[in-house]
């Protein structure tokens, strides 16, 4: 007798390309049988008329939190990682979330920009989206090329914690304006002598020459090239802005090559960061980037900035608050529309929701209500990034097989890490011997319920998620008590 059979629905593995109505059995954790007439279980969950996936994998999610795992399970997300920033110490930071306990997996990167402000500054930040930005406050770590001492205690730091298992380096390196090449280039070669990919926000976000995303695409790629490291692009649509197409064949032609080059991107024209970014303090942010700086939204209050001078009020009050950056204006302008469908559409690359953390009078909540209290805000890709694209670009608009658009959450991102992480070949599939990471939901029902008027909804149509074959999710409702989450982390070589 297994411990549960999900019976009667209709199965879809991307991996084989099964699709079709099935049961699949669950044992201690595990998916042991997917097929017909399996027998019986402890407990059944009848899943006729609904679609059984992986669980979502989630490669870019800032600000993990229960309240964020709670949302993301909505979602369809079983495993919710920080790798576009990272963290620092990994280890600790492992250890802190295996005592308060995780309803989703987890895991994270190596932090390479709090090495940075570990080793050129005396600052003590949390190793958080909101942590780097009040590490402005003393700005050399990002504006500054480290010398050589510090460069050697930088690629130290990033060696040790990858040994600790941090899933590959992140770079977001439009924070770090200062970086040289030669510092880039050392840890490029650390990472693809580690096997562990890079996780890289490019280093300019603009549509006009010199510094353009085109350009900043161009010394990624080489990076690729020079050292064998694994570049993996993050938020393809919200760094490549208006140049995405130029952009997207750049990737395209690197990727015939044989280079090891992957992205990732969401389903908004809207981003999320810090007041405190270093690209917005650019005098000409207006020109390269299409739009003013009424583009920039305080989360928290909902202002709109008037103008440099008001951006610069914000940045020295509170360098660390949360903004949404308007930056493509898809439901009023088709054109924009095509420029987001260049990056989320791009064949073989992965929806990733660069989720923020949920925050609440300006500073992050973590409380246990459910549903969220009113005055809980945070970007609504934090709550329907994936519903969002099966239901609207896969559901609504077709613009390509429901199999496919389940393997873009699920298997590609599962790919792009295993290499460096085997526990991944266990996940983004429905199969024996895999993790029961498995969402149960109503393809018809299925929608994502966040807006910008009202960001705090969980998306709709999720009927049950597992996690390690326990319930978060049961017949729509949220389990509170559910804590199955287990770290993920990559295999020191």
């Amino acid at each position: 007798m297994y411990d549960l059979i999900i019976r009667g629905g209709r199965v879809i593995d991307p991996e084989s390309g099964h699709d079709g109505v099935a049961d699949v059995a669950i044992q201690a954790g595990t998916i042991v049988a997917v097929g017909a007439g399996l027998g019986d279980a402890a407990q059944v969950i009848d899943a006729g008329g609904l679609v059984v996936a992986p669980g979502f994998v989630d490669l870019h999610a800032h600000g993990q939190s229960l309240p964020a795992d709670r949302m993301q399970a909505f979602d369809g997300v079983t495993t919710t990682l920080e790798l576009e920033l990272g963290v620092w110490p990994v280890a600790r930071w492992y250890e802190e979330q295996g005592r308060a306990g995780r309803t989703l997996n987890y895991g994270a990167s190596t932090g390479w920009v709090f090495t940075r402000i570990g080793a050129m500054t005396a600052q003590q930040v949390e190793a958080s989206i909101e942590g780097m930005g009040r590490a402005m406050r003393d700005p050399r770590w990002s504006s500054a090329a480290a010398t050589a001492a510090e460069t050697e205690d930088i690629i130290a730091r990033v060696r040790q914690g990858l040994d600790e298992g941090g899933i590959g380096i992140g770079f977001p390196n439009a924070y770090v304006p200062g970086a040289g090449a030669k510092e880039m280039s050392a840890l490029c070669r650390l990472a693809a002598s580690a096997n562990a990919p890079t996780f890289t926000h490019i280093a300019y976000m603009s549509n006009v020459d010199p510094r353009s995303s085109i350009e900043a695409y161009t010394r990624l790629i080489g990076f690729a090239g020079s050292t064998g490291a694994h570049m993996h692009m993050c938020h393809f649509n919200s760094t490549s802005l208006q140049d995405v197409e130029a952009a997207a064949e750049l990737v395209r032609t690197a990727q015939a090559q044989g280079l090891k080059v992957t992205l990732e991107a969401y389903p908004y024209g809207v981003g999320s960061t810090v007041v405190g970014a270093a690209f917005f303090t650019d005098p000409e942010f207006p020109q390269r980037t299409g739009g003013g700086y009424d583009t920039i939204e305080l989360l928290q209050s909902g202002r709109r900035l008037a103008d440099r001078d008001d951006l610069l009020a914000a940045q020295e009050q509170d360098p660390g608050a949360l903004i949404l950056w308007h930056f493509l204006d898809v439901d009023v302008t088709p054109r924009h529309r095509d420029l987001l469908d260049v990056s989320v559409l791009f064949p073989g690359g992965a929806i990733a929701s660069d989720a923020i953390a949920w925050m609440i009078d300006g500073a992050p909540y973590t409380g246990d209500a459910w549903p969220l209290p009113d005055g809980v805000v945070s970007h609504p890709r934090s709550a329907g990034t994936f519903t969002r694209f099966l239901s609207r670009w896969v559901r609504e608009r077709q613009s390509m097989p429901l199999i496919e658009g389940i393997a873009k959450c699920t298997l590609i991102p599962a790919q792009i890490l295993e290499a460096g992480t085997p526990q991944m070949h266990r996940k983004g599939r429905i199969k024996p011997g895999c993790d029961a990471d498995i969402v149960v939901f109503d393809y018809a029902d299925l929608r994502d319920m966040a807006e910008f008027s009202a960001m705090n909804r969980p998306a709709r149509g999720m009927r049950h998620v597992l996690v390690n074959g326990e319930a978060v999710i049961a017949d729509g409702y949220l389990r509170p008590n559910a804590r199955p989450g287990r770290p993920v982390r990559r295999e020191a070589r």
